[in-house]
């Protein structure tokens, strides 16, 4: 008994994260969300981003918490319609502002030839979402870097949708 509370002790010691990276986290996810507002005008406490990595690309979706608010609805149609149109360009600049140019993945995305990533807007009954998918190994994996980042730094106001695909290849 005493050999397991030792063990236990000890894993629990080597798991323990100091404060100090978790206050890191919280102040990035901080300025994030105050440069995220110069450029997304819907409110980030009243929606919440999905991000779903799939073999070749991946799928952004942002939707309210509260489906009957028309209004976010309205605001995340018009942002998530326009950066879509953005990125069809290779114009990044959005994210840029808002999550620093050294973003992962964001340079290999920036090289993509005209057409190379396909994107493509749609409405959903409680928001919006685009979805990226390329045939190119690099830029999927760019994709996926990228959807990462934006994981992290959107914090709460962020989850990882899940590609049921990725689990059961046909």
């Amino acid at each position: 008994m005493k050999s397991f509370v030792i063990s236990v002790l000890a894993l629990s010691a080597c798991c323990v994260v100091p404060h100090s990276s978790f206050a890191a986290d919280k102040a990035r996810q901080e300025a994030v969300a105050e440069r995220g507002a110069d450029v997304m005008p819907f409110d980030l406490d009243a929606t919440i981003h999905i991000f779903t990595k799939i073999r070749m690309g991946g799928i952004q979706q942002v939707i309210v918490k509260n489906a009957s608010d028309a209004a976010q609805i309205g605001l995340i149609r018009k942002h998530l319609k326009k950066i879509a149109a953005q990125f069809s360009k290779g114009d990044f600049s959005d994210p840029s502002h808002i999550h620093g140019t050294e973003m992962p993945g964001l340079a290999e995305l920036k090289t993509a030839q005209p057409g190379e990533i396909k994107i493509h807007y749609r409405q959903l009954k409680k928001g919006a979402e685009i979805s990226y998918m390329t045939k190119n190994p690099k830029l999927a994996e760019a994709l996926h870097k990228w959807f990462d980042a934006q994981l992290a730094d959107h914090g709460k106001d962020a989850m990882a949708g899940h590609d049921h695909s990725m689990m059961h290849p046909q």
